[in-house]
C-alpha cells in the first residue's frame, strides 16, 4: 500500500471520501493542515490519522512549504494529495514532489483554472462542467489530468447549487484518480500523463 499524506485548509469533504476509500492501493498516513480547528482535522481524528497543523501566517511561502516538505519526508509520505488545500506551492516544493503531486479541481480542466469557477461556468451558459484531478506542476491548475467527471449545468443553477452538484461527483473521482496512481497505472512522464 502507498502511502499517502493529504494536505487541507477546511472541512475536508474530499478527505472523508479519500478516507473511506483508503485500504487496497493507498493508505492514508498523515493530515496536515495550515488552518487550527477545521473539520478536516476532525475527520482525519475519527479515523485515527495522525494530523499536524502548520500555520502558514508570517512566513516565505518556502520557509512554509520547507516545513510542509520536512513533516512529508518524516512520515515517509510516497504520494501526497491536494484536498481543499488554499495555498499555492512554491515552484521547488512542486518540482521536490513532481509525479507524486495530485490535486482536484472543480471544472473540466484546462477550461476553467484557477476560482470562482462555478460563478464563470455559469456566466458563461455553459451546459457542462465537472472535476479534474490532475498532475499538480509549477503552473497553476496546468498539470496534465488523470480523470475527469462531467456534470450537467441547468438555467436555475447557483453557484453554490452547481458547486454542490460538482462536488458529489469529486467524492468518487478523487479515490479512482488516486487508486489510479497508487497501482501504478498512471504516471507523469515528459509533461504527460502517461497510463500503463
Amino acid at each position: 500500500m502507498k502511502r499517502v499524506a493529504v494536505l487541507i485548509s477546511g472541512r475536508g469533504s474530499n478527505l472523508g471520501s479519500l478516507i473511506e476509500a483508503a485500504g487496497g492501493s493507498y493508505k492514508i498516513i498523515l493530515v496536515i493542515s495550515n488552518v487550527e480547528g477545521v473539520a478536516g482535522l476532525d475527520r482525519a481524528q475519527a479515523a485515527n490519522i495522525p494530523t499536524q497543523v502548520i500555520p502558514h501566517g508570517g512566513k516565505t511561502r518556502e520557509s512554509f512549504d520547507g516545513e510542509i516538505d520536512a513533516a512529508l519526508r518524516a512520515a515517509n509520505a510516497e504520494i501526497v494529495v491536494l484536498a481543499g488545500f488554499m495555498r499555492i506551492l512554491s515552484d521547488g516544493f512542486v518540482r521536490g514532489w513532481e509525479g507524486k503531486l495530485i490535486n482536484i479541481h472543480p471544472s473540466l480542466l484546462p477550461a476553467y483554472k484557477g476560482t470562482r469557477v462555478h460563478e464563470r461556468v455559469i456566466e458563461a451558459k455553459e451546459a457542462l462542467s465537472g472535476a479534474s484531478v490532475h498532475f499538480v506542476v509549477p503552473e497553476l491548475d496546468a498539470g496534465p489530468v488523470i480523470a475527469q467527471a462531467s456534470v450537467p449545468v441547468y438555467p436555475a443553477d447557483s453557484p453554490q447549487i452547481l458547486a454542490d452538484r460538482v462536488l458529489d461527483v469529486e467524492h468518487k473521482l478523487y479515490p479512482e484518480a488516486l487508486r489510479l496512481l497508487a497501482d501504478g497505472k498512471v504516471k507523469l512522464q515528459n509533461g504527460l500523463a502517461v497510463f500503463t
